[in-house]
């Protein structure tokens, strides 16, 4: 292509240099703007770089000129997005066990094209700072796309669910012949794991369902029978009172705990909750609404002797019941 009509691509060059070779602490000289420029297959004189820099600051672009010695520098001191921020982004990319190895990759080289060339450097280092098993399940990301569409266009859905056999192979739950039905309410994030909460057809009632274990996913052709949402439904609080995300009917439990769980208790029910000081002892009771699973049980296990459950009293057997089979396997 012809320098004169390469012309017309000259300031998206320039720019492009700028954003990629410039930042607070490194600057460009017109003589290597000219270069650049030349390099494409533009020509440029002294004079014309002057007004176009002036074009790309009217544009919107913090450039700033500095002269060091009798050179002058050009640079683009700030960008719509910080270092500090891209290295956050960065940090919460390589940590989610959600995001594939090969697509953290990716999106960590897409966020390094958000600044320049040096301080993506330093954004490279911080990709070796976490090591931690990655979703291996590529589909993932479409899947995730294509459930907020059908929850935006009440869309009724049909899937399989998948389980892990011993082969680390992801396989239909209940074989080939069983498809879950689905309307789909929301998509939920716990446990560093995305959730499709919805409405199970088959089962008339609600579920929730591991995004990431989701096999053939599919629309429905006729989606007039979409059961909506429970209007007095609030996702947040269904978080809150699933354990593990494994399904039951809600109980409402009395907990009794030590005051130095205060803090455990809020994390994991929220702050809406009532904590009410026990008399003369450094104890709290606070009422929850739960799932009843081996997953909670679990949990208060872990707490040690510094919770107990007050009631109901079936639940309190529940929990002393799995506290012995735990110790058969020790005996």
């Amino acid at each position: 292509m012809a320098k004169s009509e390469n012309q017309k691509l000259k300031m998206i060059y320039l720019m492009d240099k700028f954003m990629k070779d410039t930042d607070e602490e490194h600057g460009i000289t017109v003589k290597e703007m000219i270069e650049y420029l030349e390099k494409n297959n533009i020509g440029a004189e002294r004079k014309s770089i002057y007004d176009d820099v002036a074009r790309l600051q009217d544009y919107g672009l913090d450039i700033i000129s500095e002269k060091v010695g009798r050179e002058t520098y050009y640079k683009l001191v700030s960008r719509e997005f910080e270092l500090a921020e891209l290295k956050l982004l960065v940090d919460s990319v390589q940590s989610s066990k959600f995001i594939t190895k090969a697509k953290t990759n990716e999106l960590i080289k897409k966020i390094e094209g958000l600044t320049s060339k040096y301080q993506a450097g330093s954004l490279q280092r911080q990709v070796y700072v976490i090591n931690r098993v990655k979703n291996p399940n590529e589909k993932i990301y479409h899947f995730v796309d294509a459930l907020h569409e059908a929850i935006h266009n009440r869309d009724m859905i049909t899937f399989q669910y998948g389980v892990w056999n011993t082969k680390k192979q992801l396989v239909p739950k209940h074989g080939d012949e069983k498809t879950y039905v689905i309307s789909p309410w929301a998509l939920s994030w716990f446990e560093e794991n995305y959730y499709l909460i919805g409405y199970d057809h088959d089962a008339g009632k609600e579920k929730h369902f591991r995004v990431d274990k989701l096999l053939k996913l599919d629309r429905c052709k006729d989606s007039s029978n979409f059961v909506a949402k429970p209007s007095d439904m609030d996702i947040a609080s269904y978080n809150s009172r699933i354990f593990g995300m494994f399904g039951g009917e809600p109980v409402s439990v009395k907990l009794k705990a030590d005051n130095s769980l205060v803090g455990v208790v809020l994390d994991r029910f929220g702050k809406n909750i009532n904590v009410i000081p026990v008399p003369g002892e450094d104890a709290f009771t606070a009422n929850v609404d739960v799932t009843i699973s081996q997953q909670f049980i679990g949990w208060l296990i872990g707490l040690g002797d510094k919770v107990q459950v007050v009631s109901p009293d079936e639940i309190r057997q529940k929990v002393k019941e799995s506290l012995e089979d735990i110790l058969k396997l020790y005996k």
